[in-house]
């Protein structure tokens, strides 16, 4: 967390939503001022929807803010554990002027956090984030007479409308014929209760993996990396699958293993339905962060498609698509993003789009992305105290622009080399500085995030950090 701007307001909201680690500074007097800064800042109407992840902390939070919001005035409806797209579809079709989201997605699991998502169902705008650091800033308190006292619902339809949603996106009848298996690990997460039941109703042959809610992630940890899905790697050959799927704890993103357990980066993902929606829609517009593999853009120029760059985190990029009526988006981590069905994060449709995508062209999916741009991005990261990393990329910058080349400042420090690039970015959720580097060699892209963590490393100690 960061402090300080010229009104000395503290910065809760990082690139999504507030993480915190449970216990230390997210506690229930915490949660309260920033449940009572969100009620304080929304005006009575329209319902807020709260919803939460699987975290064994997540029950007593969505409580502590649905009642505190109630308390305040407001009409809550809550929707219980489910995958955070699925909660942002049903703020929009419960028409809810506010959804709050109690998670950490991919966190540790001492971690949790808070996000709010707009009536129209994306996550909100960050003057919307400033407002309530403001009204947490000044504590105020919150009081309504016994008779203005807002209700506290339940809604217990939240992951069928979900489903039956998704269902209406895809060739539902292609897929079932191809009648694929399919190696599902939910991590211990929120899609346990949306994304079996989606993939069964697709006719797929289910196999699971970690399948039972439990928010200590006894499985392995909740971020989808190589080294925490080496059962799902295993397991996707040992049972003749055609591929595996794996979400993070909750479910905005998804990454796959092929038949013949190969774990898929992001970025193969990403490029690969990049280039189908743009077959689909000729002269397409794909949105996405500064951090995407350039093999994007390789597949979606091909196509006379164009892409539209961003500032990493799912906010920018999703209200980047809203403005340019782009047909498809997202991140390179498995964060994939279908404007016909909405527009967030979503990995359950990630799913559902790749299994039609090789249900109706007839392909497996190491067939599927075998002829892509072949690239190697390299992710790495540093531990940066959050009140350097001003200081840090600036004399990164000072140093890159010496060098000469070209230098990109949309995010962070993005410089191009003639083989390839590096990317040096602060965190919005950790205090890190994140490394990218990619290169059509393996080995030049290892050595380029090399060269990268050491240029950070040497700006931190020359500020003594």
């Amino acid at each position: 967390m960061s402090r300080g701007d010229h009104n000395s307001r503290v910065r809760l909201f990082g690139t999504n939503g507030i993480r915190e680690v449970v216990g230390e500074r997210l506690t229930p007097p915490f949660v309260v001022r920033v449940a009572g800064a969100i009620a304080r800042t929304t005006p009575i109407g329209p319902p807020i929807l709260v919803g939460r992840d699987g975290r064994t902390s997540s029950p007593a939070i969505s409580a502590i803010v649905a009642s505190t919001l109630a308390l305040a005035g407001h009409r809550v409806v809550q929707v219980g554990t489910l995958p955070t797209p699925a909660i942002q579809y049903n703020v929009l079709r419960l028409q809810a002027q506010l959804g709050v989201v109690v998670t950490a997605s991919h966190n540790p699991p001492e971690f949790n956090g808070l996000k709010c998502i707009a009536g129209d169902g994306l996550e909100v705008l960050r003057p919307v984030e400033e407002a309530i650091e403001e009204a947490v800033s000044r504590e105020e308190g919150l009081a309504v007479r016994y008779d203005a006292v807002g209700e506290v619902v339940d809604d217990h339809q939240g992951a069928q409308r979900y489903v039956d949603g998704i269902l209406g996106q895809v060739d539902v009848a292609a897929i079932q014929r191809a009648h694929p298996r399919v190696v599902l690990d939910c991590g211990n997460g929120a899609s346990v209760v949306t994304s079996p039941t989606l993939l069964r109703r697709l006719g797929c042959r289910l196999v699971t993996l970690n399948g039972q809610l439990d928010g200590t992630f006894p499985g392995h940890l909740s971020e989808p990396t190589p080294e925490n899905l080496a059962d799902l790697v295993r397991t996707v050959p040992a049972v003749g699958a055609d591929l595996g799927v794996a979400h993070d704890g909750d479910a905005d993103r998804a990454v796959f293993v092929d038949e013949k357990g190969t774990y898929l980066p992001g970025e193969r993902i990403l490029t690969l339905l990049a280039q189908e929606f743009v077959r689909r829609h000729p002269g397409g517009v794909v949105v996405t962060p500064v951090s995407a593999s350039q093999s994007v853009e390789d597949v979606v120029r091909a196509l006379g498609g164009e892409v539209v760059y961003t500032r990493v985190g799912s906010p920018v990029v999703t209200r980047e698509m809203q403005r340019r009526h782009a047909v498809f988006g997202g991140e390179e981590n498995g964060g994939l993003i279908f404007p016909a069905f909405q527009l967030a994060r979503d990995g359950a449709m990630t799913a559902a789009a790749v299994l039609e995508l090789l249900a109706t062209r007839g392909l497996t999916l190491s067939e599927a992305v075998k002829d892509l741009p072949a690239y190697t991005l390299v992710k790495e990261k540093v531990p940066c105290p959050v009140d350097k990393r001003e200081a840090v990329l600036e004399a990164l910058a000072a140093s890159a622009t010496r060098e000469g080349g070209r230098v990109v400042t949309l995010d962070g420090l993005k410089i191009f080399v003639e083989d390839g690039w590096l990317l040096l970015r602060p965190s919005g959720t950790e205090p890190l500085i994140r490394v990218f580097a990619e290169s059509k060699q393996p080995e030049r892209a290892r050595a380029l995030a090399r060269d990268g963590l050491e240029r950070v490393g040497a700006a931190l100690a020359a500020l003594g950090a």
